[in-house]
């Protein structure tokens, strides 16, 4: 009988008491513990940080039967146990009870599970006697998971994310001369607020988020689910059998992706398992929560899709979030849209861009859908229509749709110019899943975009209030479809005119090569 998926279960003694699969990453947790005591990782939401937090805490508390047959069982030190306070901000409900109070009863229940009656009424002061109170049975384990949330929660709402950071800056700053009293120190979040922020006092704090020694402590790579969850390939690969040749290659394109060192690449844990229970390719990690801040921004600065995919970026803007003035690179990185590509170890660049198909799908059909004014229905019908029509190769039908797509664009988001047209064009054919680049050197020229079907490869070339024919031209004297001339598949040359005045694709020529 195989285990069982551990969706929903974040607390590690859930997952081994449940019989649920547990990718072991313990010989990781080691290295990290006996490398230092304070430590700091940001990533996404629903990534694996709780999960790892947990198993951290059962480590510290010597619950040894817990991790029979892991790789840490003959490693630690079971005879010696620790005091742990572990504060999730997730479950403190800060919204109803306010910061302070929120953080006053999590402290005052962690006190009354130890048998300790705290004094002190100020949430710091209380938070160092609760530390040194617990040190009288050892030194303490510290974990604190999800620490930014009060802040994340109000990102629309500036003064109050200002005021809880201030709360949450002065509750840390007793860390400091706590120092003699802490074994360990471990803090997850999804943002990295700058140290001078909120953990200014804390100058022995290693951020491990970009460290590719932990580049893997969070997520899961090709081995481990190969090995991990062997049962559940088979099954999702007899179900699509007919269709895909290789199935890891084709959750490798959908799930895949996520980097935090240019190199090591790691699988979205939640989207993975809810693959393998319903046994559909689908967005379920961007489905968990509407970007609606993000979105906004893009709407505003009118941003394209080419501001946003394939950007560089330096290790000191990622470490950026300033809540009060947003850079939309670190934000989009911290949260998960976009990820490491590359790293050039000589100029220290970062090149971002999406992780994979069911990310960069997803996240352009919000884009879409927030610039037609969240007109859903419309949106879902018409990206039917597109599929059907471009894989059929009715190009006429596929224009068609597409421009009552444009038509129903806001009109103060449309930019007039090239750029702007061809990255709508872009995102259209990226949510419908279809192979898409765009900008691709010859030796003659820059091709705009190829599109490759199964059955069909577009090489296609964009022009704006001037003519398809010049455009067809321009491909033809270029020698563009040349660079294919190896693929089997027919190629069909399609130049694009833009109109600006009407806001839609004025004429188009699709020609056979």
């Amino acid at each position: 009988m195989k285990q069982k998926l551990a969706l929903g279960h974040q607390e590690f003694s859930e997952v081994i008491g449940n019989n649920c699969i547990y990718v072991d990453k313990t010989e990781t947790i080691y290295k990290l513990i006996n490398s230092g005591s304070y430590y700091f990782i940001s990533r996404p939401r629903r990534f694996g940080k709780s999960l790892l937090a947990n198993t951290i805490k059962e480590l510290f508390l010597g619950n040894k039967e817990l991790f029979n047959d892991l790789w840490i069982y003959d490693k630690w030190d079971w005879e010696v146990s620790y005091p742990v306070i572990k504060i999730s901000f997730s479950n403190i409900d800060h919204n109803k009870l306010g910061l302070e109070q929120a953080i006053d009863l999590q402290l005052n229940e962690i006190a009354k599970k130890n048998s300790i009656k705290l004094k002190m009424k100020s949430i710091a002061i209380k938070f160092k006697e609760l530390i040194v109170e617990l040190s009288a049975k050892g030194q303490v384990a510290i974990i604190i998971d999800e620490y930014d949330k009060p802040i994340i929660d109000y990102m629309d709402d500036i003064p109050q994310a200002e005021k809880n950071r201030k709360i949450l800056k002065i509750f840390y700053s007793i860390l400091k001369d706590a120092d003699k009293y802490i074994k360990f120190l471990f803090i997850t979040g999804v943002s990295k607020f700058s140290q001078v922020s909120i953990f200014s006092d804390l100058n022995n704090f290693v951020d491990i988020t970009v460290d590719e020694n932990y580049s893997q402590i969070v997520g899961w790579t090709k081995d481990e689910i190969e090995k991990y969850f062997p049962d559940y390939i088979k099954d999702v690969g007899n179900k699509y059998k007919d269709i895909y040749s290789d199935i890891m290659l084709e959750i490798k394109k959908w799930y895949n992706g996520y980097s935090w060192d240019g190199t090591t690449r790691v699988y979205n844990p939640v989207s993975l398992m809810n693959f393998f229970q319903k046994r559909m390719f689908r967005n379920y990690w961007f489905a968990t929560g509407t970007p609606t801040m993000l979105m906004d921004i893009i709407k505003t600065k009118k941003l394209t899709a080419f501001d946003i995919e394939n950007t560089y970026t330096t290790t000191e803007i990622l470490d950026k979030y300033d809540f009060t003035k947003i850079n939309l690179n670190s934000l989009l990185f911290q949260t998960g849209y976009l990820t490491i590509k590359k790293i050039d170890l000589r100029t220290q660049r970062i090149t971002l861009d999406y992780p994979n198909q069911e990310v960069a799908e997803s996240f352009s059909k919000h884009i879409i859908d927030t610039q037609t004014n969240n007109n859903i229905d419309l949106t879902q019908t018409l990206l039917y229509k597109i599929i059907d029509s471009f894989s059929d190769n009715k190009i006429d039908v596929f224009i068609k749709n597409v421009n009552i797509l444009f038509k129903n664009i806001s009109y103060n988001i449309i930019e007039n110019k090239e750029s702007y047209y061809h990255s709508m064009f872009y995102l259209i054919i990226k949510m419908v899943g279809f192979d898409i680049d765009v900008e691709i050197e010859t030796i003659d020229g820059r091709i705009d975009a190829v599109v490759k079907t199964e059955t069909n490869i577009y090489v296609i070339e964009f022009k704006i209030n001037q003519s398809a024919e010049k455009a067809i031209q321009q491909i033809r004297d270029k020698k563009y479809a040349l660079k294919y001339a190896d693929d089997k598949r027919p190629i069909t040359l399609l130049g694009i005119n833009f109109d600006t005045e009407n806001k839609i694709i004025e004429d188009y020529i699709k020609v056979e090569n």
